[in-house]
């Protein structure tokens, strides 16, 4: 019985993976846009757009600091454009 179960979650398993083979590329973009665009309202203060809800994302700071390099990179900024953070 249990080996019934086991090849049915792999059949599903391997319909899951032939069904979105063709669009993980959509997806991944579609998940750095969301990454770059959360990014740029992490950091718009600092930049000098204005940030209504700064004091909100002030403790993800710390942790999002290690994608800051990437994420101005692929912006197309060679340097770091705010001038507290050295990341290059």
């Amino acid at each position: 019985m249990s080996e019934s179960k086991w090849s049915l979650k792999r059949i599903i398993e391997l319909y899951d993976q032939i069904i979105s083979q063709p669009h993980r590329t959509e997806i991944a973009r579609e998940l750095r846009d969301e990454d770059d665009l959360f990014m740029l309202l992490l950091f718009s203060e600092m930049v000098g757009i204005p940030n209504p809800v700064f004091y909100y994302t002030l403790e993800l700071y710390p942790v999002m600091l290690e994608k800051f390099h990437d994420w101005h990179l692929r912006m197309g900024m060679e340097k770091s454009p705010l001038s507290g953070i050295r990341c290059c």
